[in-house]
């Protein structure tokens, strides 16, 4: 690819494996410690079956994350890992993504490593496009610390640092991202394997920051949070399942859409009450986000009505760690040897003695 003047070599250094791999290649023989029936098991039993697909050699992948329970993730895979600061995943896999070419770097954090004390860290990667993957966990809850509300929990949340209700509105971190300019925005559930793998499997293929916000059940301190969504009897009629180049219609017999009203809107309606030709087609590939964060506005916070799942947003922008090398390169390497030891000790170095 060129990007300016300099043709840069691609970013699919990382190496291949040497043959095929399975699920059992990727789990470290570490005890895995979460609560019994936490949804971070099934997360993990994906992750694990889809790193093979990616082909690539493991010792060529790693996982960095910040502190709480989903933080834990490095220990049970069979890959480089590291078990970092917390809210500061993003920052130490940035260095090692524009650094190391030949990784592909991975960062799991939750909704409170990711969204309080790591706010700005997670919104400065995502505007930057460094080449990273990020998988937020989103349980509503402060789960490793026992209890008490998160970034994410509803107004009006009980909890142990809430006991008349949580006064503060909640972040929605799909749009928080979206609106950081992010090249790659998708929300899946944790409790349904197929979608998770399939937004996985997108979320690798990007050239730049992929955010996949992962709905996860704590079942110790506020289970049952995304029940609507996963019981099988209503689910499909608070799923709005998205399908880039498809009419957004949801409900279990396709009886509800997606319009766009004549203020700018958009509205969810009866299917039968207005022309085909007004529903909403999803475009992920839209060069303006301005759709997809309105669509990530739809859900009801409390009932989780109208909540989209899947890829918001995918568009192609040249990734930090691209252009960052297409940089050194124009740069090229110093004609005087001693170019750095003058640049350190120039005519702003003092000696203290």
């Amino acid at each position: 690819m060129t990007t300016g003047s300099v043709d840069i070599p691609a970013l699919t250094l990382v190496p291949k494996a040497d043959s095929p791999q399975s699920a059992k290649e990727f789990k470290s023989d570490q005890e895995v410690r979460w609560c019994p029936g936490c949804g971070d098991y099934a997360i993990l039993a994906a992750v694990q079956s889809f790193l093979p697909s990616l082909g690539l050699r493991r010792e060529n992948i790693v996982f960095v994350s910040g502190i709480g329970c989903s933080s834990r993730f490095p220990y049970y895979l069979d890959t480089y890992g590291l078990h970092s600061i917390h809210g500061r995943a993003p920052s130490i896999a940035t260095g090692l993504s524009v650094s190391r070419p030949d990784l592909s770097v991975w960062v799991i954090t939750g909704d409170g490593d990711a969204l309080s004390i790591g706010g700005n860290h997670l919104i400065h990667a995502l505007r930057r496009n460094v080449n990273l993957k990020i998988l937020l966990f989103n349980n509503r809850i402060y789960g490793l610390t026992k209890g008490q509300y998160s970034p994410t929990s509803e107004v009006g949340k009980i909890t142990k640092s809430t006991p008349m209700g949580s006064l503060d509105y909640p972040f929605n971190p799909v749009s928080l991202a979206l609106g950081a300019e992010a090249t790659f925005v998708a929300r899946t559930i944790d409790s349904d394997r197929k979608h998770l793998t399939e937004v996985l499997t997108q979320a690798a293929a990007h050239e730049g920051t992929a955010l996949v916000e992962i709905y996860q059940n704590c079942n110790i301190f506020n289970d049952g949070a995304f029940e609507p969504l996963k019981d099988a009897g209503i689910k499909e009629e608070h799923l709005m399942r998205l399908q880039h180049g498809e009419p957004i219609v949801f409900g279990a017999d396709g009886h509800r859409g997606v319009v766009q009203g004549s203020d700018g809107t958009l509205k969810v309606v009866e299917v039968a009450d207005v022309p085909a030709n007004d529903l909403l087609v999803h475009d992920a590939h839209a060069h303006d986000p301005g759709k997809a964060f309105a669509l990530s506005r739809l859900a009801d916070t409390v009932t989780l009505d109208n909540t989209a799942i899947g890829v918001f947003r995918d568009v192609l922008r040249p990734s930090y760690d691209r252009l960052a090398r297409e940089q050194l390169a124009e740069a090229g390497e110093p004609a005087d040897s001693d170019a750095l030891t003058n640049l350190l000790h120039g005519k702003d170095a003092w000696t203290v003695a």
